[in-house]
Protein backbone atom coordinates (compact mmCIF):
# COMPACT_ATOMS: atom_id res chain seq x y z
CA UNK A 1 0.00 0.00 0.00
CA UNK A 2 1.26 3.48 -0.84
CA UNK A 3 2.18 5.93 1.90
CA UNK A 4 -0.65 8.30 2.91
CA UNK A 5 0.70 11.25 0.94
CA UNK A 6 0.51 9.13 -2.23
CA UNK A 7 -3.07 7.97 -1.66
CA UNK A 8 -4.65 11.16 -2.86
CA UNK A 9 -6.78 13.83 -1.21
CA UNK A 10 -8.37 13.29 2.18
CA UNK A 11 -12.13 13.84 2.06
CA UNK A 12 -13.09 17.17 3.58
CA UNK A 13 -9.49 18.22 4.33
CA UNK A 14 -8.55 21.76 3.30
CA UNK A 15 -5.71 21.69 0.76
CA UNK A 16 -3.46 23.95 2.85
CA UNK A 17 -3.24 21.44 5.70
CA UNK A 18 -3.50 18.22 3.70
CA UNK A 19 0.28 17.58 3.73
CA UNK A 20 0.25 17.91 7.53
CA UNK A 21 -2.73 15.56 7.78
CA UNK A 22 -0.94 13.05 5.54
CA UNK A 23 2.10 13.23 7.84
CA UNK A 24 -0.13 12.51 10.83
CA UNK A 25 -1.70 9.58 9.01
CA UNK A 26 1.78 8.18 8.38
CA UNK A 27 2.64 8.60 12.06
CA UNK A 28 -0.54 6.73 13.01
CA UNK A 29 0.52 3.82 10.83
CA UNK A 30 4.11 3.76 12.12
CA UNK A 31 3.43 3.94 15.87
CA UNK A 32 1.69 0.56 16.36
CA UNK A 33 4.38 -1.28 14.38
CA UNK A 34 7.18 0.35 16.37
CA UNK A 35 5.61 -0.10 19.82
CA UNK A 36 4.13 -3.55 19.27
CA UNK A 37 5.16 -6.00 21.96
CA UNK A 38 7.58 -3.76 23.85
CA UNK A 39 7.96 -4.88 27.43
CA UNK A 40 7.80 -2.38 30.28
CA UNK A 41 11.59 -2.55 30.57
CA UNK A 42 12.01 -1.85 26.85
CA UNK A 43 9.36 0.89 26.93
CA UNK A 44 11.23 2.83 29.63
CA UNK A 45 14.83 1.93 28.73
CA UNK A 46 17.21 4.87 28.18
CA UNK A 47 19.72 3.48 25.66
CA UNK A 48 22.80 5.67 25.63
CA UNK A 49 20.87 8.31 27.55
CA UNK A 50 18.25 8.68 24.81
CA UNK A 51 14.69 9.39 25.85
CA UNK A 52 12.49 6.35 26.42
CA UNK A 53 9.89 5.16 23.93
CA UNK A 54 7.33 5.60 26.72
CA UNK A 55 8.25 9.26 27.04
CA UNK A 56 7.92 9.82 23.29
CA UNK A 57 4.49 8.19 23.22
CA UNK A 58 3.23 10.15 26.23
CA UNK A 59 4.77 13.41 25.01
CA UNK A 60 3.40 13.01 21.49
CA UNK A 61 -0.16 12.63 22.79
CA UNK A 62 0.19 15.41 25.36
CA UNK A 63 1.83 17.85 22.98
CA UNK A 64 -0.92 17.42 20.40
CA UNK A 65 -3.54 18.25 23.01
CA UNK A 66 -1.54 21.27 24.22
CA UNK A 67 -0.99 22.58 20.70
CA UNK A 68 -4.69 22.16 19.91
CA UNK A 69 -5.40 24.27 23.00
CA UNK A 70 -3.33 27.05 21.45
CA UNK A 71 -5.08 26.57 18.08
CA UNK A 72 -8.35 27.33 19.90
CA UNK A 73 -6.77 30.51 21.30
CA UNK A 74 -6.74 29.18 24.86
CA UNK A 75 -3.99 28.90 27.45
CA UNK A 76 -2.95 25.65 29.08
CA UNK A 77 -4.69 24.54 32.24
CA UNK A 78 -2.95 23.53 35.45
CA UNK A 79 -3.93 19.94 34.67
CA UNK A 80 -2.20 20.10 31.28
CA UNK A 81 0.93 21.47 32.93
CA UNK A 82 0.88 18.65 35.49
CA UNK A 83 0.51 16.11 32.68
CA UNK A 84 3.46 17.69 30.86
CA UNK A 85 5.66 17.26 33.91
CA UNK A 86 4.60 13.60 34.24
CA UNK A 87 5.38 12.58 30.63
CA UNK A 88 8.88 11.44 31.51
CA UNK A 89 7.61 8.89 34.04
CA UNK A 90 6.25 5.38 33.76
CA UNK A 91 2.58 5.60 34.71
CA UNK A 92 2.01 1.84 34.54
CA UNK A 93 0.41 1.73 31.10
CA UNK A 94 1.62 -0.77 28.52
CA UNK A 95 3.17 0.09 25.17
CA UNK A 96 -0.12 -0.81 23.49
CA UNK A 97 -2.09 1.48 25.80
CA UNK A 98 0.31 4.38 25.25
CA UNK A 99 0.21 3.78 21.50
CA UNK A 100 -3.62 3.85 21.55
CA UNK A 101 -3.53 7.17 23.41
CA UNK A 102 -1.09 8.59 20.85
CA UNK A 103 -3.30 7.40 17.99
CA UNK A 104 -6.37 8.97 19.60
CA UNK A 105 -4.52 12.29 19.91
CA UNK A 106 -3.50 12.06 16.24
CA UNK A 107 -7.13 11.47 15.29
CA UNK A 108 -8.13 14.59 17.26
CA UNK A 109 -5.49 16.58 15.40
CA UNK A 110 -6.67 15.32 12.00
CA UNK A 111 -10.25 16.18 12.99
CA UNK A 112 -9.15 19.68 14.04
CA UNK A 113 -7.34 20.16 10.72
CA UNK A 114 -10.48 19.15 8.85
CA UNK A 115 -12.75 21.37 10.95
CA UNK A 116 -10.58 24.51 11.22
CA UNK A 117 -11.86 27.08 8.73
CA UNK A 118 -9.10 28.12 6.30
CA UNK A 119 -10.20 31.73 6.81
CA UNK A 120 -8.60 31.72 10.28
CA UNK A 121 -5.26 30.12 9.33
CA UNK A 122 -3.41 33.41 9.57
CA UNK A 123 -4.93 34.47 12.88
CA UNK A 124 -2.33 35.10 15.54
CA UNK A 125 -1.96 32.69 18.44
CA UNK A 126 0.26 33.02 21.49
CA UNK A 127 2.19 29.95 22.61
CA UNK A 128 3.31 29.27 26.14
CA UNK A 129 3.50 31.49 29.17
CA UNK A 130 5.36 34.10 27.15
CA UNK A 131 2.72 33.89 24.40
CA UNK A 132 5.32 33.49 21.69
CA UNK A 133 3.93 34.40 18.27
CA UNK A 134 2.45 31.82 15.94
CA UNK A 135 -0.63 31.42 13.78
CA UNK A 136 -3.36 28.81 13.54
CA UNK A 137 -1.68 27.40 10.43
CA UNK A 138 1.73 27.45 12.09
CA UNK A 139 0.37 25.43 15.00
CA UNK A 140 -1.42 22.91 12.78
CA UNK A 141 1.74 22.33 10.75
CA UNK A 142 3.86 22.13 13.90
CA UNK A 143 1.59 19.41 15.28
CA UNK A 144 2.50 17.28 12.28
CA UNK A 145 6.22 17.97 12.19
CA UNK A 146 6.59 17.60 15.96
CA UNK A 147 4.67 14.33 15.86
CA UNK A 148 6.86 13.02 13.04
CA UNK A 149 10.01 13.94 14.98
CA UNK A 150 8.87 11.87 17.96
CA UNK A 151 7.69 8.98 15.81
CA UNK A 152 11.16 8.80 14.27
CA UNK A 153 12.62 8.60 17.77
CA UNK A 154 10.08 5.93 18.74
CA UNK A 155 11.03 3.80 15.73
CA UNK A 156 14.78 4.15 16.26
CA UNK A 157 14.73 3.69 20.03
CA UNK A 158 12.39 0.69 19.83
CA UNK A 159 14.82 -1.01 17.42
CA UNK A 160 17.75 -0.34 19.75
CA UNK A 161 16.02 -1.60 22.90
CA UNK A 162 14.88 -4.75 21.11
CA UNK A 163 18.46 -5.49 20.04
CA UNK A 164 19.80 -4.67 23.51
CA UNK A 165 17.30 -7.10 25.05
CA UNK A 166 18.61 -9.94 22.88
CA UNK A 167 22.25 -9.26 23.81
Amino acid sequence: MAEPWLRGPIAGMPAMVMPAAHALMQAAEDIPRAADGLTTAQLWALPGGAAAVGFHLRHLAGSIDRLLTYVRGEMLTDEQMTQLDAEISDDGRSADELARDALAAIERAIHAMRETPPGIYLEARGVGRRRLPSTVLGLLVHIAEHTQRHVGAIIATAKVVRVMSKA
